[in-house]
């Protein structure tokens, strides 16, 4: 009796799932949908905002700034001024502040300072001044000053003082005048010299009215003058 043998058909090797393989359409992961808070959201919107807003403020500034005159040496009070004092700069200025422009720098040089200026600031029209240190009417009286008489405050131009009139060595006791007070001239000072080498001595030109400069005059002469500073107001 012949008997018929069944063959079961063994898979074939490409239809054979592999292991860590997924047969059929794989599905993306599920990601949750992270929840934002308003307030964090304004936050960020306030700050992006801030900043081109700020962005904006220095890109005008840039954009307008004046071309001005500065300072580059010290200058004294009624010095005049020359091109090598004088500098330009291209600033953003501020409309409240006064400054020389640069189309005005020749305007200003061959003026005398009305103050005193200093290097690295800007130049503004109240700080120069065409008036004359002598006004009419007025003299120029030299005076020197021994090293002990030279005030430890620097002498400048415009600076005012009093001319004291002081008695001759060999006579304060002499009891006529002990209690009267001094007689004074009122001066201002024009320009004061260096010290100079080996003796230290100071010249000063003092500006006083004409009929009082022979005065001055003859107590410098006699070495009876002494210089005083005045208060900056003058009294």
């Amino acid at each position: 009796m012949s008997s018929t043998h069944s063959r079961v058909a063994a898979p074939d090797a490409a239809e054979s799932p592999q292991p860590g393989r997924v047969s059929g359409p794989v599905a993306p992961p599920r990601v949750s949908a992270r929840r934002r808070r308003p307030g964090v959201i304004a936050l960020s919107l306030a700050l992006t905002a801030a900043g081109g807003a700020g962005a904006g403020v220095l890109l005008l500034q840039a954009g307008h700034r004046t071309e001005v005159v500065t300072v580059i040496r010290d200058v004294q009070v009624g010095q005049v001024l020359t091109r090598g004092d004088l500098g330009t700069a291209s600033v953003a200025l501020d409309p409240a502040v006064k400054a020389v422009r640069v189309n005005a720098l020749d305007s200003v040089v061959g003026q005398r300072a009305a103050v005193e200026l200093t290097p690295g600031s800007l130049l503004a029209p109240s700080q120069v001044t065409k008036e004359s240190l002598v006004k009419a009417g007025e003299q120029v009286v030299p005076i020197g000053l021994k090293p002990e008489q030279v005030p430890a405050t620097a002498l400048v131009p415009g600076q005012r003082v009093q001319l004291v009139h002081v008695p001759a060595q060999g006579q304060e006791d002499t009891g006529t005048s002990s209690t009267a007070a001094p007689q004074t001239i009122d001066g201002r000072v024009v320009k004061a010299s260096s010290a100079a080498p080996g003796t230290g001595t100071v010249v000063v030109d003092v500006a006083t009215t004409a009929a009082q400069g022979p005065t001055a005059a003859a107590w410098v002469s006699a070495g009876t003058l002494r210089l005083v500073l005045s208060a900056p107001d003058g009294t």
